[in-house]
């Protein structure tokens, strides 16, 4: 079994800069595609990034292209989410997910991944 650990959330203003990173541990990290969602207070849980095994196949939803960055270490079996120009509509609860066998047309959808981590707090002061 996947464990998965978020890290680098907090507090920043607005046009700030945050890096997430996410922690995997227990499985071939290499082995699966890799994901980030977020969950603002009140609202559902929605996607932001994936990665695929290899570093050049990146997915982002609108709102967040040309500003965050996803990316991924295999050897440290860890993946970031460089977060910059930072909005008050980017505060949210950030998680990060494990996927086996995606594909891109179903990465958005969070029922399609395997393992979740516990998230991390995102809050973009105005």
């Amino acid at each position: 079994q996947v464990q998965l650990v978020e890290s680098g959330g907090g507090l920043v203003q607005a046009g700030g800069s945050l890096r997430l990173s996410c922690a995997a541990s227990g499985r071939t990290f290499s082995s699966y595609f890799m994901g980030w969602f977020r969950q603002p207070p009140g609202k559902e849980r929605e996607f932001v990034a994936a990665i695929s095994r290899s570093v050049s196949n990146t997915y982002y939803t609108d709102s967040v292209k040309g500003r965050f960055t996803i990316s991924r270490d295999n050897a440290k079996n860890t993946v970031y989410l460089q977060m910059n120009s930072l909005k008050p509509e980017d505060t949210a609860v950030y998680y990060c997910a494990a996927g086996a066998s995606l594909a891109p047309g179903s990465l958005r959808y969070a029922e399609e991944y395997d393992y979740w981590g516990q998230g991390t707090q995102v809050t973009v002061s105005s």
